[in-house]
């Protein structure tokens, strides 16, 4: 059985036991998450939502928080004397999908 969730602005297919990453989620280590965006649930058959499947929820545990790789921004303006580096590292939650409620 497979689901597609919303979170974070992005759409994630999961099966149970997956680990994925995503957009960082206010959740203790260890804690329980439970996705309620859930916009397909497949298996023997396929339920599609209106935006939404009604019913359905993914619950999952976090593994914790952590940063992506930096990403260096670099502004420049040509004769002007303008050049300005900065960096970015994105905060990611780990997460272990548990059950997929349909």
């Amino acid at each position: 059985m497979y689901a597609v969730i919303a979170t974070g602005g992005k759409q994630y297919k999961v099966s149970e036991g997956d680990i994925l990453r995503v957009e960082k989620l206010d959740a203790d280590e260890n804690g329980k998450i439970v996705f309620d965006q859930v916009l397909v649930v497949g298996g023997d058959e396929v339920k599609v939502g209106t935006p939404v499947v009604e019913g359905a929820t993914v619950e999952a545990t976090s593994l914790g928080n952590e940063k992506g790789k930096k990403i260096i921004v670099y502004k420049y303006k040509p004769k002007t004397g303008y050049h300005k580096k900065n960096g970015h590292r994105q905060t990611y939650t780990k997460v272990k999908i548990d059950k997929i409620n349909a």
